[in-house]
């Protein structure tokens, strides 16, 4: 693909003249670059020659160098404003809104971090002078239960508060595609998995648990102890990277994908004990799980990756045994970076 989409543009998708003074203006502004898919989106882009700028509320570790950040919480009164003038300045051929995560929000906070971000984004876009594509990122979730076996597909019926929320927003994206307010396209994202995955996901909580018997005293070696709820659902698990990969694709202006809503999946429905025994396999941490509680319902979710191929000329490459060992060692090395863990 000459580099990937994007590369070598000009904040308006133009290439520079040999002699003029270089545009150091984003091509492309992530909205929640410090964010789990957004860390890898703007790691991605820049790779590929792309000017990045990544926009979140808070502090932006762990962003690659060379991509500058901008602290703007689109959660506050008059960040729509700000965004506007914020497009305006920069001209980006591309936005993309990875704004909305599931971790560590209680039901009542889904919707005003979730929601209202998007509707101040889109009333940003409609104000500015520039009309860059938008790629929002939405959830599986969205879709609500699938039959046990069955593949996601409309009408699409949350009934989680994240899913309500990501599935409002999804709404207000389209419905200002279908007014002419925006070029947007939607990529509906399965579970998520890989280097960078939050602490307090299933897989954070079991690393946090092998790490710790890892390290433990030379006498005390045996198997670690991992309780956790019973592990009965069924979920569509898909790499960080490969996820970063079909938002790039999306970017690039020649395909022809607005208004379209993808999912971006493996198209393979994984016993989630089979995730946590994948991680303590590739830990090679000796480990006992032991699942108490009532069991919850069998949930299932897989979504058909094929109009992501033939709309993005996207293919998943990595397995979800990658995403996991990739994972555990991005653990392992920021864990002995911290000093919580013998080098």
């Amino acid at each position: 693909m000459n580099g990937g989409p994007g590369a070598g543009r000009g904040a308006s998708g133009r290439a520079g003249h040999p002699g003029t003074p270089r545009d150091t203006r984003a091509g492309v502004l992530v909205l929640g670059g410090s964010g789990f898919v957004g860390r890898e989106v703007c790691a991605l882009l820049a790779a590929r020659g792309e000017r990045v700028l990544s926009v979140a509320r808070g502090a932006q570790d762990g962003l690659p160098d060379g991509v500058p950040a901008l602290r703007l919480d689109l959660g506050s009164d008059g960040a729509g404003l700000a965004l506007a003038r914020l497009l305006d300045a920069e001209r980006p051929h591309t936005v993309v809104n990875c704004v909305g995560s599931i971790w560590g929000r209680t039901d009542a906070e889904m919707a005003p971090a979730i929601v209202a971000p998007t509707e101040r984004l889109l009333a940003a876009l409609g104000r500015a002078a520039v009309r860059p594509r938008l790629v929002h990122l939405g959830s599986v979730l969205e879709y609500g239960p699938v039959p046990h076996g069955g593949t996601a597909r409309g009408p699409a019926r949350p009934d989680t508060a994240y899913g309500r929320a990501k599935l409002a927003a999804t709404e207000a994206v389209l419905a200002a595609r279908e007014a002419g307010a925006v070029d947007a396209l939607v990529l509906r994202v399965a579970n998520v998995a890989g280097p960078g995955t939050p602490a307090v996901s299933l897989l954070g909580q079991v690393a946090a648990r092998l790490a710790a018997g890892a390290d433990a005293a030379p006498g005390d070696n045996g198997p670690v102890t991992v309780e956790l709820s019973p592990l009965r659902a069924h979920r569509d698990y898909v790499d960080v990277r490969d996820v970063a990969d079909a938002v790039v694709r999306a970017t690039d202006p020649d395909v022809p994908a607005t208004g379209a809503v993808v999912d971006i999946g493996l198209g393979e429905a994984v016993p989630v004990r089979e995730l946590v025994d994948l991680l303590v396999a590739v830990s090679g941490v000796p480990a006992r799980i032991v699942e108490r509680g009532a069991p919850g319902p069998d949930d299932w979710m897989r979504v058909d990756p094929g109009p992501a191929r033939d709309l993005l000329g996207w293919r998943p490459r990595h397995t979800l045994a990658d995403a996991v060992r990739a994972y555990w060692e991005a653990y392992r090395d920021e864990a002995r970076r911290a000093g919580a863990v013998p080098a």
